[in-house]
């Protein structure tokens, strides 16, 4: 089993940082080669370089979420996802497909638990799961 992951070239795990300006600051961003490799497939699918990419997905998550938290395992968390919707046949392999063609909700429609936003909770839904929880950690 170990094989499949172990044969890894040790260049692809070897990490880079790279400088990026985000809207006039300078910030540095260290991610293993395979998750720029990655991130460079998906900023050329739509014409864009990977700095423009990056650009692009912090404003979004800023504009969806209000703030960005640790960047750099977001950044993580989209090659991975990148990488499974490929496999699965949600994002097209072939690369000339560029993502902003994709209809978003059919890409994203019935995602594996854990994979997507978590689902609006009903009406006392959050007041119960806050109970639930501060029980666990009481007993």
């Amino acid at each position: 089993m170990c094989e499949v992951f172990i044969s890894a070239d040790p260049q692809s795990y070897d990490a880079r940082t790279r400088s990026v300006r985000l809207h006039g600051v300078v910030t540095s961003i260290r991610l293993e080669n395979l998750f720029w490799q990655v991130l460079e497939e998906i900023a050329q699918r739509d014409g864009m370089a990977v700095v423009q990419l990056i650009e692009r997905l912090y404003d979004e998550l800023v504009a969806a979420r209000g703030e960005v938290g640790n960047f750099a395992s977001f950044l993580r968390v989209c090659a991975l996802r990148y990488e499974a919707m490929v496999a699965q046949g949600r994002i097209p392999a072939d690369t000339s497909v560029a993502i902003r063609s994709l209809d978003a909700n059919a890409v994203l429609h019935e995602l594996p638990q854990g994979w997507g936003r978590p689902s609006p909770a009903q009406p006392g839904e959050a007041r119960v799961h806050t109970l639930h929880a501060a029980a666990r950690r009481h007993a």
